[in-house]
């Protein structure tokens, strides 16, 4: 008896330690809590006319909008994101068009107007009319006391009910700003100076001499003023008698037109876009017409009901701050999928836009079609593991069967075709040699098929053999993976084309990989690839050929130690090297690392052992590592399959938090930054110590450098984000390292 109790005790104790120490590991796993963050994005309002001047901008109490403009008075109409309005006249009270408005402030939240005969409003009964003797003022201030400082040229009238009016000039330039503050007083700007006028003995100080200034404003909070530059901006204290500056200069850009403050947060105009600084000094940059009708900024100002409004050369933009969470962002996106960028099945790209507008553009193939598609239909298969919604089942049957098409639409057993279209159409015709009249004439498939195409396939093949919920799915996606990888074993590690040779990148034969160098990636990535591929055909079909040429060419022909080559030693290929191995390491192909993690799925997941399995592990973590910097959202949620504690999630979440709702492809520039570090010229092609945001660069796939600083796009063409931002997405889910969306 007293036996049996000590080991039950025995078995107790350890029961609890076992608890223990699982809940431990539970507590200590990374998971992401989708609570709401802010989500950016624009709407802008087109100028109707390229003459038409605009000048300055208010918005009132009631979040009416008007721009001053050498017309007078315009207003929005329209506009929604991605679809612009337009600034159109303004001719809600009718006889204020006929006033020629030269200027346009607030008084108490309400609009303020100053022609050439007196300052005059339309709110509280249109009691407020004072006459200012001046020809037609271009600046106006309202202080809290009620009183009017108005500004031409140089010369200055205040006015406050019944009092006489007081006149001065300003003797070093051009007045270009004026500002009131909280006490009632007022700032003046010139290109030279900052003066200050007090209401109460009428006295006008000079404050601050300089050069270049453009424009400034108060920061009541902190009691400064904020003035820009052509040079930059400085700060200055309004209270204190020693009004030394601090200077800013590590900036976007240097010449400044336009400056505000709003909620403590400095907002900044330039003839190259507009950026945001925060009190901890954060920058966001918002240039190019994914943010501006154009970049060269004219006013800036708080919009009553949340966006910040921008006024530039040509037109208004809107930004918005939206709270959304992660899943709500996901519902966006796929709409945005469903909407433009289904092409019979195939997740695709809208191309041909004018000047942005996603009505214009059309549905157009591309090379990868079936790598695209594949990441689409592989994040659509973790979303319905997660949500069992039937939208993305449905959305999962529909991209495989297209997937399933680019098989037997072509007379080669087992090739997968590039993509197929209806016969005689604009890109066929541009590219002959790889597209090839179908056994049905009325359509054609492009062929010369590479291992992006193969390696995309065989991940979608097995997320989907994994998760899907009907027996006939599961079949499909095996059959179809039974498919190209019997094709690739009975072609002796190649993808035969139409024309009986190996396409120019679907090669994993020994031959072919082991000419390569060492360091060269293409050796390390197909032998990566190609295990990955045999594995995961082995573990869904148990067809013992996939284990055993797996084996040979891992035991007989170097590819485990090919793998397991240290990313960090790739390089280029030396001196000696044959032609074809220096043009594949001219430069890091992030091409290879898509492929790399879309392989490290099979990789790792069905690892024949638990030994291979660790040695993966080590190899993906190393490559990992290397790749940290790029703080792609893909690649980190890819290594928490093996990292589930230690990954990088923060910047997961950072890449799908950042990324914009905009995927238009626009123009951006940002290698005149001055608040970025560029660095050397390197192998990985790196341009900057640190990333920036998705939101301020080119949208990328996966596949494209991220620090690429520049780019033309042109607003040509509108990216999907089933493969961009839903896959990353919805892996993450799957893998429990992003929660669902937390309800307060």
């Amino acid at each position: 008896m007293h036996r049996l109790l000590v080991l039950f005790l025995l078995f107790t104790l350890t029961l609890i330690y076992s608890c223990e120490e699982e809940a431990a590991s539970t507590s200590t796993r990374s998971r992401h809590l989708d609570e709401a963050f802010t989500q950016v994005f624009a709407v802008k309002f087109e100028s109707p006319a390229q003459d038409l001047e605009l000048k300055a901008i208010e918005t009132d109490r009631n979040g009416d909008i008007q721009v001053l403009t050498s017309a007078g008075l315009y207003h929005c109409q329209g506009g929604q994101h991605l679809y612009p309005g337009q600034l159109v006249p303004y001719r809600r009270h009718r006889p204020i068009t006929d006033m020629q408005v030269s200027a346009i402030g607030l008084h108490a939240q309400q609009f303020v107007y100053v022609n050439q005969e007196a300052i005059f409003s339309n709110a509280l009964a249109a009691r407020t009319y004072l006459l200012h003797e001046l020809d037609a003022p271009s600046h106006v201030a309202v202080s809290s006391d009620g009183s009017f400082l108005l500004a031409q040229d140089s010369e200055l009238v205040w006015l406050q009910g019944d009092l006489p009016p007081w006149r001065e000039k300003v003797e070093s330039s051009s007045i270009l700003a004026l500002a009131s503050t909280k006490e009632g007083d007022f700032f003046i700007l010139t290109q030279q100076q900052i003066l200050r006028f007090s209401t109460q003995n009428k006295q006008l100080q000079v404050i601050y001499n300089g050069n270049n200034l453009t424009a400034f404003a108060l920061d009541d909070i902190n009691s400064r003023l904020v003035v820009a530059s052509q040079e930059g901006y400085f700060t200055i204290e309004t209270n204190a008698s020693d009004k030394s500056e601090t200077w800013h200069k590590a900036l976007p850009h240097l010449d400044l037109t336009t400056v505000a403050v709003v909620d403590s947060t400095y907002w900044f105009g330039s003839r190259k876009g507009a950026f945001s600084v925060a009190t901890d000094g954060a920058i966001r940059y918002y240039n190019g017409k994914r943010w501006l009708v154009d970049n060269e900024v004219v006013s800036i100002k708080a919009g009553k009901k949340g966006p910040i409004l921008i006024l530039t050369k040509s037109g208004l933009s809107q930004i918005h701050q939206k709270q959304w969470t992660l899943q709500e962002k996901a519902k966006f996106y796929d709409q945005q999928v469903r909407d433009r960028h289904i092409r019979y099945g195939f997740n695709a790209s809208l191309a041909r836009l004018e000047e942005g507008n996603p009505s214009t553009g059309y549905l157009v193939d591309s090379d990868n079609d079936g790598l695209w598609t594949s990441m689409y239909l592989g994040g659509e298969a973790f979303r319905y593991a997660v949500t069992k919604d039937p939208e993305a089942l449905a959305n999962c049957e529909e991209s495989l069967a297209a997937m399933e098409r680019l098989y037997d639409i072509n007379p080669v057993s087992g090739f997968p075709s590039r993509s197929f279209e209806r016969h005689g159409y604009l890109e066929q015709l541009a590219d002959p040699d790889r597209w090839h009249i179908a056994p049905d004439p009325r359509w054609d498939w492009k062929g010369t098929t590479s291992s992006d195409e193969a390696i995309g396939h065989i991940f979608a093949f097995g997320v989907l053999a994994d998760l899907a919920p009907s027996p006939a799915l599961k079949a499909k996606a095996i059959e179809l993976m039974d498919t190209l990888m019997s094709h690739v074993l009975r072609h002796d590690m190649y993808l035969v084309d139409y024309d009986g040779k190996p396409t120019t990148w679907g090669r994993w034969n020994p031959e072919y990989v082991n000419a390569r160098p060492k360091m060269v990636g293409d050796r390390k990535l197909n032998s990566s690839n190609i295990i990955g591929m045999l594995q995961t055909a082995y573990h869904f079909t148990q067809k013992e050929k996939y284990k055993e040429k797996a084996y040979e060419l891992m035991e007989e022909h170097g590819y485990l130690d090919n793998l397991l080559f240290p990313m960090a030693e790739v390089r280029t290929a030396p001196e000696d090297a044959d032609d074809w191995s220096k043009m594949l390491s001219e430069e890091w192909n992030h091409s290879d690392d898509e492929m790399y993690f879309l392989g490290y799925w099979g990789l790792y997941r069905y690892a024949f052992t638990d030994s291979l399995r660790t040695l993966y592990r080590q190899a993906i973590v190393e490559h990992w590592e290397l790749e940290r910097p790029e703080k792609e959202g893909l690649w980190n949620i890819f290594t928490a399959l093996v990292e589930p504690d230690s990954f990088d999630l923060s910047n997961a979440i950072w890449y799908l938090q950042e990324y914009p709702m905009d995927l238009i492809d626009w123009s951006t520039e940002n290698s005149h930054r001055q608040d970025i570090t560029q660095i050397d010229p390197n192998f990985r092609n790196q341009t900057t110590a640190a990333v920036l945001p998705p939101g301020e660069t080119k949208i990328s796939r996966h596949n494209a450098n991220r620090f690429r600083l520049d780019s033309q796009g042109g607003g040509r063409t509108e990216y999907s984000a089933g493969d961009i931002w839903l896959l990353p997405y919805w892996m993450g889910r799957y893998l429990d390292v992003i929660s669902p969306p937390i309800i307060p």
